[in-house]
């Protein structure tokens, strides 16, 4: 997700300190208290803003990750081998990809987002690099900004449409969650929620997750710019036909604090949720039930102080307070040897943390 801008700033004060710095885990059944982020990789064209978003694991335990920088320009995706702990890039242009996920096929798929960005599902062919259209409208109309994307087991890929950033026009009047099958027939399953953003399956496939992320951004109706409308996360029943068989059931409410952004699922089928609340974010995890069973700091901890900006400020004419640190974007769990391992992108990183639960794949069926 990109980061609207505000009528009220964030000030933080917190230091740049490593994972190991990091306030312990929570969560026994989950994390060993002991157990710290370990940074892999930063950008270092930080000047260049933006964020890393959307880790798939490949069939051969490599993590895919988009780089969001922003403006005109391309857009990255990155391949790190957990064997070497290398990083190179993959795609130097990837039409501003957000999400990734593998398919069974072994394909990559990828959420193309706006702000010159390919607005469309890609497909990915990881040995020769060839990227392909999957899919780019519904009904005739493109689509508003894929976000982030999940697949079940047949290969239907599930993602969100909402519009954090972006000029292009928009064409369609509402942001939904789409799937589209193998064959490229593209469904509506919901528009239930205001500005649908992270997404996941659970391990049966029987429940589709879906982040209510609404900043207020992007003219969204009966919120006043600057203010926030709900954060919270939803639960949809599927039925056997994968679509929506009966009414949505509220998950989680992050009441008046900043809301989730990417979520994954482990083989318990908690959900991991990357809580972006400035004043505490981290990973979040809850059991099926919704209940908290555990957290992950990505940040040192912040003292925040909200203030509104000058009319200057507001305007775009002078320099607005530096942006909230530590704040995390998506969740992959690895494969094999690494199942356990959860890989999360902060900000300009990508991080990771050794936990006591493995995680769940669809399309692996593992």
């Amino acid at each position: 997700m990109g980061r609207g801008t505000a009528l009220a700033a964030v000030l933080v004060c917190a230091s740049g300190l490593s994972g190991q710095d990091f306030p312990a885990p929570s969560g026994d059944s989950i994390v060993d208290p002991d157990a710290r982020f370990e940074v892999l990789f930063t950008r270092g064209e930080t000047d260049k803003g933006g964020l890393t978003e959307g880790p798939a694991v490949g069939p051969d335990g490599s993590i895919y990750f988009s780089d969001i920088l922003r403006g005109e320009n391309n857009g990255r995706i990155h391949r790190f081998d957990p064997s070497t702990k290398q990083v190179e890039i993959f795609a130097d242009d990837s039409r501003k990809s957000n999400g990734l996920i593998f398919g069974p096929d072994g394909f990559l798929y990828a959420a193309e987002g706006a702000d010159y960005g390919g607005r469309r599902i890609s497909r990915w062919n990881v040995a020769t690099k060839e990227r392909t259209l999957v899919a780019d409208n519904f009904g005739g109309k493109r689509f508003n900004s894929p976000n982030d994307i999940c697949v079940d087991a047949k290969g239907n890929l599930y993602f969100t449409d909402p519009r954090y950033t972006g000029h292009e026009p928009r064409e369609l009047a509402y942001r939904a969650v789409y799937r589209v099958t193998p064959a490229g027939e593209v469904a509506e399953i919901t528009r239930e929620v205001t500005k649908p953003n992270g997404i996941a399956l659970s391990p049966d496939g029987k429940t589709l997750y879906v982040a209510e992320t609404n900043n207020g951004s992007d003219g969204m109706p009966g919120v006043e710019p600057g203010n926030r409308g709900p954060m919270r996360i939803y639960a949809f029943p599927l039925g056997d036909d994968g679509l929506v068989s009966g009414p949505r059931r509220l998950f989680y409410d992050f009441g008046p604090h900043f809301g989730c952004d990417g979520m994954t699922v482990d083989e318990r089928g908690n959900l991991y949720l990357t809580a972006r609340e400035p004043s505490k974010p981290g990973v979040l995890v809850l059991d099926p039930d919704g209940e908290e069973v555990g957290f992950l700091p990505t940040s040192s901890g912040a003292r925040v102080e909200e203030t509104p900006l000058t009319e200057q400020e507001a305007k775009g004419l002078e320099t607005p307070p530096p942006a909230p640190s530590g704040l995390p974007s998506n969740v992959e769990f690895g494969l094999g040897s690494d199942s356990n391992v959860l890989y999360v992108t902060v900000d300009m990183s990508l991080y990771r943390i050794r936990l006591k639960v493995r995680g769940y794949h669809r399309q692996y069926r593992r």
